[in-house]
This record gives structure tokens, sequence and C-alpha cells, in this order.
């Protein structure tokens, strides 16, 4: 297997408008990030990856481009963003920039040219029909806005303030690319790809048979061709790594975008997990790990998340947020970092931040919710049930500040932030973290140096030996004789796991656990609640 940096990596995710406020704005900015650079870099991790921050009206939190060639004032400006970048070499680590380009904002001049009339150059530069089919968006009950001005309908897979671009238009094409060369000859270090797998539309944008299953906006005949041709012309021209947002798509399907011979992405992130299994359902995730492995390995490169900035808080989420916190939040860490493929951390997680439930729909952010939240609600239904049943799964969830320390607003800000910060900031921060040697931030530090120090844990082959055990996950990753043993007690009570044959009788060497007094015992493990063990064998 071909080794590189990007395969070696540990990513973190900086959602900046919620990371640190500089200026007392109520936003996390470009400055905010750069004063908190030293404490990404004591982490251990080598790239960040940064959220949109070019200019945006912000209807969807800057996934709304109206300039891609400016920063946005809530972040900075391009001078901060250049010294930014520049801080960010100085500490031996890489940046990575969030780039959308299957849509723009509705306030992007090429959108504003393109509506003005059905004759204006740009008019083919985005999607236009006169009649709608009966697609759903991702936000919306309609993909298609109808537009007084010329009297047609307009394409937006996300929100109506969102129009998506028209990939077969080759001079967007070019445009585009233009624009990703600007970004590159700055010297960022690659792109995640927002919504990468929408590229292409299907021809004649049939009417789909269950609009609800919006699949169809994903993965059609075309995308590859035009990721091939994003590579050719831009991409490998860079020593830098690529990571695609890819909704709706199989192991096979997933090859074709990372497959090291295809000369698309490096890699990217599937959401079988995080979009398709609403709580922790541990068959099925093994399931899907082992599915992806066996799908990927040694022809193309995964990715490990359990969370981002449009996922709910990962301990909240698939793990216990209440009696065992800490415990759990080490056991989740241990999963992503020891499974085959690049581990993502999103801010906060270090700590083991919480999601959220603010008492009403006014105090969510959250675009999405809100739609829903509006849809349901004008259908009839009680909207303190839509309300619980939308909290969950909220945006929001990940996107509360970062919580600093246990001062006012978290430390995150001296004004009144954007979006309200947990209740749970004074006993979960920072701070706190950084003063007790058993925090989860420490649990982190050690996983981290571990992967550094250890291929196994990058290159290994994985072995689940676990596969039908409703409670124990455990799997083996083997290199070069090397061979390591991590074993998983998801869940609430104790149990009791008895090692197969071939395993009984090795020696064992604990190199990390989230419980401080293990003791060893001969072949069956007495495991304690979220318990997580990472074992050499000899």
């Amino acid at each position: 297997m071909k080794r590189t940096w990007w395969k070696e990596a540990v990513v973190y995710q900086v959602y900046w408008r919620s990371f640190f406020d500089s200026n007392g704005d109520g936003y996390g900015d470009l400055e905010g990030l750069i004063q908190k650079l030293d404490y990404i870099r004591d982490l251990g991790v080598d790239v960040i990856w940064l959220n949109p921050c070019y200019e945006s009206p912000d209807k969807d939190n800057g996934y709304d481009i109206s300039d891609y060639y400016r920063i946005m004032d809530k972040a900075g400006d391009m001078e901060t963003f250049d010294r930014l970048l520049h801080e960010v070499h100085k500490r031996g680590m890489k940046l990575i920039m969030d780039l959308v380009v299957n849509h723009t904002s509705d306030q992007h001049p090429w959108f504003i040219e393109s509506r003005s009339s059905k004759n204006n150059p740009k008019r083919d530069w985005y999607i236009w029909r006169d009649k709608p089919n009966n697609w759903r968006s991702y936000f919306t009950p309609s993909a298609w806005e109808y537009d007084e001005q010329t009297g047609q309908y307009y394409f937006h897979s996300f929100a109506v303030e969102q129009p998506d671009l028209n990939w077969e238009n080759e001079e967007v094409r070019e445009e585009i690319y233009k624009m990703m060369r600007f970004w590159l000859d700055k010297g960022i270090d690659g792109f995640r790809l927002d919504a990468i797998a929408l590229l292409a539309k299907p021809e004649g944008f049939p009417d789909a048979e269950n609009p609800y299953d919006i699949r169809y906006l994903t993965n059609n005949p075309g995308v590859h061709d035009y990721l091939q041709e994003m590579h050719e012309k831009v991409l490998k021209h860079y020593d830098i790594f690529t990571v695609g947002e890819v909704a709706f798509v199989s192991p096979e399907e997933g090859l074709k975008y990372v497959g090291e011979d295809r000369n698309e992405l490096h890699t990217l992130f599937h959401f079988e997990v995080c979009d398709e299994m609403p709580t922790w359902d541990p068959i099925r995730f093994k399931q899907i790990q082992k599915r992806w492995y066996e799908g990927l390995w040694g022809k193309g490169w995964n990715s490990q998340f359990l969370n981002n900035h449009d996922h709910t808080r990962q301990v909240t989420r698939y793990g216990n947020d209440k009696q065992f916190r800490v415990e759990s939040a080490k056991l989740l860490a241990t999963l992503v970092h020891t499974l085959p493929g690049t581990p993502y951390i999103y801010q906060g997680e270090e700590i083991g931040m919480t999601g959220v439930k603010f008492d009403s729909i006014d105090d969510y952010n959250d675009i999405a919710m809100k739609n829903k939240y509006a849809e349901e609600v004008a259908k009839g239904r009680d909207p303190k049930e839509v309300l619980e049943s939308l909290q969950l799964l909220s945006r929001d969830n990940s996107r509360t500040p970062m919580q600093w320390d246990d001062s006012e607003h978290a430390g995150f800000t001296t004004g009144t932030p954007w979006l309200k910060v947990n209740p749970n900031y004074k006993e979960i921060n920072v701070k706190q973290a950084l003063a007790d040697p058993n925090s989860v931030y420490y649990y982190y530090k050690k996983l981290i140096q571990l992967r550094k120090q250890n291929p196994v844990m990058v290159y290994g082959t994985f072995d689940d030996i676990s596969e039908h055990d409703p409670y124990i996950y455990a799997y083996m990753r083997e290199l070069d004789g090397v061979r390591w043993l991590i074993v998983l007690n998801h869940c609430d009570n104790d149990n009791v796991y008895k090692l197969p044959e071939k395993l009984a009788s090795a020696r064992r060497h604990l190199l990390l656990g989230n419980y401080t007094d293990v003791k060893e015992e001969g072949s069956t493990l007495h495991m304690r609640p979220h318990e997580a063990r990472i074992y050499a064998l000899q």
C-alpha cells in the first residue's frame, strides 16, 4: 500500500463562527482561530479543516457563497486569512478549505446576471426550466423556485437562496477551476469538497417515484467525468489532500470517487453512519465498517468520523452524555482513531462537549431544522412535539460555541453569542480539561501520539472478531508482524468478553485504556461500562 502524508494525518475541523470570537461581535473569526492555534497544535493534529469563510449572505452559515475571492466580514479579511495560513504552516500543520461548487448564493453576481433575462450570457450557468418536477431539496419541499422576472423555475438542491450551478456548461467548470487554482496558489493544502456527489443531474429531470427519498440528487451519470477533469486541470498539479462529501453511496460506488487508479479524490466522507443510523446500532455499525474496509482497502482510502458541523455531537448521539460522559467520549475517540481510515476531530469533541436541547425553536439557527419545523407545524402538528422530534438531529447540537472556560458565554465571546452556549459549560470546558490529567483532552493526545508512533494504526489490516456481539466491539489491526487488539464495551453495563482461541495464549501489553485501574486477566476480559482498551499482542 502506498504511504502518504494525508493517510497518516489526523484532521481537526474548525467551525470558525463557533470557535473563538476575537472582537466581541458574537461570532468566531479567523483572528480568534489564530489566537487558538497553539491549543490545536498541542493536541497533536496535522491538518485543520476550515469551514467556508468566503463572502456570503450567510443564509446557510457560509455554504451560500456570493464571492469566492473574498473573506466574509464576520470572519475577517484576506490579510487575516493569509496570516492564518502562515501561522498554521509555521506550527507544522496544514490547512484545507471547505469549498462549495455545487451551488452558489442567489446573491452571487453570476446568478444575478443569470436571472436578469433569458438571453443573458450567464443564463445557462444555472438550471432553469419552464415546469418543475416533483423533487424535494435537502431543505425545502420543492427543489424548484419560481422566478417572476423571467417566468421560469430555477433548481436548488438545498435552500431557495442556494441555486445549483450547471456543471454541463464548460464556462462554469473553467471558472470554478480558475478559482480553485487561486486558493491553491496561495498555499492552502487542499479542499474538503461540499456536496460533491451532486454536480451531475439526471437527463430530463424525470419525476421521482418517491420524492421523499432524495437519493436522486446524488451520484448521477457524469459526476466522475467532472471530477476526473477537475483532477486533470487542477488537483494533480499540487501536493494536496482532497476529501469529498459523498452522500448515499455504497463502498462500490465510493471506490469510483477515491480509487487510487481513478484520478479523482483522495478520500471521502460517506454517511451510512451519520445520516442513516440515527442512534447507536452496534451490529449495523460493525457491518458498515466491514463492508467499507473490504470495499476500499488497498484500493482507496476512507475517513472515520461520528460528528461534524452537520451532525449531533457523538457522545450525545452515539454514547452516554450523562452518567458515563467521560468514559463514553474516550471510547468513541478510541473507535474513530483505531478503525481504518483518516480520523477527524470536530472542535469540542476532544473535551467531550455534548448536544443541547433549547426550549424554543427561536433559539435555533439551523435553516434545515427551522424549515422542517415550519413545514410540519403548517400541517397541524403540535409545535412542542415537532420541536422534540427535531432536537436530537438538529445541526445546532454541534454548532453551539466552543467552551473555553467557566466564565460568561464559556469564554467564547465578550459580546452576545450568535448561538446560545450550552448551559453545561461551567462543568465542561477547555480550562477544566487542561487541569485534569485524566480528562478527555489528554486521552485524545495519547491516542494521536500512539497513531504517529505506530504505523499499524494507519496501515494495518482490520479483522472484526466480535461480529455478532451486541455490546462488545473487538477487532485486530496487523502490520509487518505487529498485532494490536482493540476491545470496546459500548454500553452502560459490565460485560465479559472471551478471547478467541487463537488469541487466548498471546501475551498482552495494555497500550491505552480509558479506566486507570485495569487488572490483567486470562483469556476472559471483564469490561466496565464504556471501557476501551488497546493491546499489543506478542
